[in-house]
């Protein structure tokens, strides 16, 4: 897809605002012509993730095309349309999507953004449509509706989780649940009646929560995720530790952080190739160089699994006869990450990424990472501009 116009970004930022999930599409003069398109990577996911439709589980021939309800959308009425999903039995089944109408609606390279809602398509014309002008009017049109509704279905749960974390903060200080770096976070979830899992899915109805002292200026978990390692060179965690790590006390272990911006005190960095959509780890031992890698997809997929909304909220905390006592005074809500930040974010060293490996005396090997951290007060770097709320 071409780049977006900053009018288009403009229009696509006023539809963030709003808590609009999204996907681009642009029509080619060749599709157009044939009434048909190809359904990019980024389409066939968001159809997936909205559960409207699974490509890869789709035979090919005409007789298995789906057909989807969808609206074209326009400033004071919608089109109704169909949407065709489909793979050809030519050229392996690639997979395709057309719109009935669409020829009317849209000219070769215009971007298109496909909305789902309750198993119906929302076709836009983001290069035509005068988004924020229509988001911004109190006259009724369809985008406004559209964009109401997927607002008030998304804040509802996001305000009910609000209410909840005023009425702990109104407690004042709670003592925490042990004594760990930890236990501002597991404390909140046990206030909030979360059950301790491993997880890697949100804490609380779909929202991500993230606790974390004022007092300290540490880097806030984003995710773990271990590297690829059918393309890695190095095939465990086990063998990373072999490789770089030392003895503390009775364990072996490797806990270090590694940067794009040049090699750690164990000689391991990040490099970032965009060409091959990929993140290496590097080590300046001869001949290691690359030992494992991971795909850039794979870490935007989890990513937006992990904080398509999130919760980042602060406790005050101090110490009084032997305990540990937090006060949740403050709360930043952020939604939708964007990808393309976080790879630029990376290359600045603003994101870094955690080895947390150790073996036991037993002789067992335990990873609790890779964790990918970003740091602290640079949230605003990687989301939309966030809510911020006073829990007081």
């Amino acid at each position: 897809m071409r780049p977006l116009t900053s009018a288009e970004q403009e229009k696509l930022k006023a539809l963030t605002g709003y808590s609009v999930s999204l996907t681009l599409l642009e029509p080619t003069l060749t599709g157009l012509g044939k009434a048909i398109m190809d359904a990019t990577a980024p389409v066939r996911q968001y159809l997936l993730d909205q559960g409207l439709h699974n490509f890869a589980e789709q035979a090919q021939g005409q007789e298995h095309k789906v057909i989807v309800d969808a609206l074209l959308v326009g400033a004071d009425s919608s089109i109704p349309s169909r949407t065709s999903l489909y793979r050809p039995e030519t050229k392996k089944g690639d997979p395709r999507i057309w719109f009935s109408g669409l020829k009317d609606f849209v000219a070769p390279n215009e971007i298109l953004a496909l909305i789902a809602l309750d198993g119906q398509i929302h076709v836009i014309n983001l290069t035509r449509l005068p988004v924020e002008q229509l988001l911004s009017t109190s006259a009724s049109n369809p985008l406004r509706e559209l964009a109401g509704e997927i607002q008030a279905r998304d804040g509802a749960i996001a305000m009910e989780l609000l209410g909840l974390l005023r009425a702990i903060s109104a407690r004042g200080p709670v003592r925490a649940e042990l004594a760990a770096d930890t236990a501002v976070g597991r404390t909140l979830e046990t206030l909030l009646g979360i059950a301790i899992n491993s997880s890697k899915q949100p804490d609380y109805k779909g929202i991500e929560l993230k606790a974390f002292r004022k007092s300290k200026g540490n880097r806030k978990n984003l995710f773990a995720q271990v590297p690829d390692w059918g393309l890695s060179k190095m095939k465990s965690s086990g063998e990373i530790l072999d490789a770089f790590g030392y003895a503390r006390g009775a364990d072996f272990k490797l806990y270090c952080s590694v940067s794009a911006l040049g090699p750690n005190s164990q000689g391991l960095s990040l490099r970032l190739d965009r060409d091959g959509s990929l993140l290496h780890e590097n080590s300046i031992k001869p001949p290691i160089g690359d030992f494992v890698q991971w795909t850039l997809p794979v870490l935007h997929k989890r990513l937006l699994e992990k904080h398509n909304e999130t919760f980042w909220i602060s406790a005050n905390a101090h110490h009084e006869d032997g305990f540990e006592y937090l006060h949740y005074t403050r709360a930043e809500h952020t939604r939708k990450p964007i990808l393309s930040q976080f790879d630029l974010l990376l290359e600045q060293g603003i994101i870094t990424m955690d080895h947390l490996i150790k073996r036991t005396p037993s002789g067992k090997t335990v990873e609790k990472g890779p964790l990918f951290k970003i740091k602290p007060h640079s949230v605003g770097l990687l989301f939309p501009p966030p809510q911020l709320y006073s829990l007081l």
